[in-house]
This record gives structure tokens, sequence and C-alpha cells, in this order.
């Protein structure tokens, strides 16, 4: 453990220094492209003289390039980005919105951010004038090893834009690129989720033609009883049964078994359940070296803080939420590797310390 805090507190103080040293580039950036120095040097803007003279890929010098225009407005942007409050990839998104008038007020609301986190954020500062509420369905370009004859890639067919009754008319522009509809490498990637306003989302998602069947499927069925429902209204209703389903496993249903079943020792009863999941907000409460939880929702599980072998109860006080990870990790830090080892070998070992 000794170890691991040496090497800790190693990184800590390098990425401080990495904070500073972005910091200190971007402020003297600032003043570089304030002289149009750049000029001097026969580049045609700060991009080319990023780009070409200090050899940085487009992206980063898009990045540095925003920063450094908006650190001309606001010096604060500066200092954040030297203290690591703010990130260099939520810059772009920053400058939309923060200005000289409103900068102490509108700039903390991006500390700490990521990209997609500071989109959310414009979105709800400057919401879309206008969001889009069609779905689009296009079909995939086949790639040119999949093509057996004719030209090396051959155009999809048209589009089709599916409106709220599932009619499809042929002809409509579709939103997703060339690149985007590529799925040659079939590889697996997260839909893309664009904020719109503070509480509208555009969800880009690849789906198979079984996929669209169901969801025909779906309107068909419930014609009578939600005529006219939009695709959005049946994939929630769709989530809400299976979140019930979920719910009712978990022994999270309001309504107790009539006639409850034996307990185990390690049984927890369903109110216990409730009432953890109501106190712990669904995230898991394993205590990090930091202070802060963890706070995960995902694979979450029971945990008794005290263990029900050394005489723990199932009730709402020694009952916590957590997810699987910090569940094993709970576990054998109190049982140990070798017991563990033996009557658990599928479960994940703690990392072997050193020093």
């Amino acid at each position: 453990m000794d170890t691991a805090r040496a090497l800790s507190a190693n990184l800590a103080s390098l990425l401080r220094r990495e904070h500073s040293a972005l910091g200190a580039f971007l402020v003297a950036l600032a003043d570089f492209d304030r002289r149009r120095a750049w000029m001097t040097l026969g580049h045609a803007s700060l991009f080319a003289y990023l780009h070409r003279e200090l050899r940085l890929s487009k992206a980063a010098a898009q990045y540095r390039k925003v920063a450094a225009e908006l650190i001309q407005e606001v010096p604060a942007v500066g200092d954040a980005l030297g203290e690591g409050r703010l990130c260099l990839t939520s810059i772009v998104e920053a400058a939309r919105v923060v200005t000289a008038q409103n900068w102490e007020t509108v700039l903390p609301r991006f500390f700490g951010l990521s990209r997609r986190e500071a989109m959310e954020v414009v979105a709800e500062l400057q919401p879309h004038p206008a969001p889009p509420t069609r779905t689009i369905v296009s079909p995939v370009r086949t790639a040119p090893s999949e093509v057996a004859a004719g030209p090396a890639f051959a155009r999809p067919a048209l589009p089709l834009e599916v409106g709220p009754a599932g009619n499809c008319t042929p002809g409509s522009s579709s939103e997703l690129t060339d690149r985007e509809v590529n799925t040659s490498a079939r590889t697996h990637r997260p839909a893309e989720v664009v904020p719109l306003t503070a509480d509208l989302r555009r969800f880009h998602l690849t789906v198979s033609d079984r996929f669209l069947e169901k969801l025909q499927a779906a309107r068909d069925a419930l014609a009578h009883a939600r005529p006219g429902a939009t695709e959005e209204e049946l994939l929630e209703a769709g989530l809400d049964l299976l979140l019930e389903e979920a719910a009712k496993r978990k022994g999270l249903v309001a309504k107790p078994r009539k006639t409850p079943r034996p307990a185990k020792a390690d049984h927890i009863p369903a109110h216990v359940k409730r009432a953890v999941m109501e106190r712990d907000g669904g995230r898991c409460q394993f205590r990090l070296p930091s202070g802060e939880i963890c706070g995960s929702t995902h694979q979450l599980e029971f945990d008794h803080i005290e263990p029900v072998a050394l005489g723990g109860a199932s009730t709402v006080d020694n009952v916590r939420i957590a997810c699987r990870r910090h569940n094993i990790i709970s576990a054998r830090r109190v049982f140990g590797d070798g017991w563990m080892d033996r009557y658990a070998p599928g479960k994940a070992a703690l990392p072997a310390e050193t020093g």
C-alpha cells in the first residue's frame, strides 16, 4: 500500500505540472496570436502555424486555437486550464457561450466536464432553435469487399423517412454521412447522442431490420391503446417494462409476497432493499481513498457492511449499494485472498501490493 501511495503521489505531482504547463502554453499562445506573430512567420492563421510549424494534429491545433482566442477575451480561462479545473477538450463548447460579460457565472459550469457534458451545458444555455423530431431510416452502404460484381463502390438506395404512423417515403435526405454508415469493420460503436436543448437529445443508433420489424409490430399491437405513438414513446414503454422486471428480480416491488419464502441467513427483505436503494440513490457507496463514493450505476449489488458470516444483520443500517467490483474488493479485504480464492475462485482478485 505504501508503494502504491508513493506512486500515486508522484502521478498527482506530474499531473499538476502537466496542467500548469498547458495553462502556461495557452497563455503564451494567446499573446502570440494577439501580436499576429504567426503572420510574421509567413503563416496564414494561428491554426496553420500550430498545424504546420508545431506539427500538431488538426484537432489538437483547433482546440488550442479556440482556447487561445477565448483566453484573449477571458483571461481567467488560462488560470482554470493551468489549475486543471477546465478540460481542453471542452474548450470548443465553452467558447460558444462564455463571454467577457458572463464568464464569472458561466465559466465555472464547465469545470471538470468532458466535452459531452459541456455540450449539455451549452444546449441548456443556448437551446437548439428548432429541435428536429423526425426519425430517419437509411440503408447501410455496402463495403467494397462485399461487392461481388459491378462498380467498386455502389451507391446505396434512397433513404427512407419514417413518419409518426410508420409510413415510409423515398427521397428524404439522410443525416448520416457515408463514413458514418460504412460498417465494413462490423465494430460496435456507442449510439451518438447530441444535446439540443436542456431536456431534448438527438439519438443516432444503428439497428437491424429485425429491430425495425419488432418496432412496427409494437406499434401495431398498441394501435388501440396508444394510437399514433411515436418511436420514442414505444421505446420508452419497452424500457419501463424492462426496468419493472429488473426491480421485481431485485425485490424492489412495493407489494410484498402474500406467503413469503423461508429466509436464508443472508436474505435481505424486500422492504430493506427498497429503503437502501432509495437512500443510496441507486449508486455504489464504496468509499474511495479520496473520500468520494464510487457512484457507479453498473452491476449494482446489495452489500452487507458487516458480513453475515461475522454476525452482520440484513438491516437498512448494515446494507449498502455496491457495484460488483467493489463488492468483491470489500469481501477480499475482510476475508483475504486465500479464502476468496478457495470458496469463490471466479471472483476477481485485488492487484498485488509490493514494497
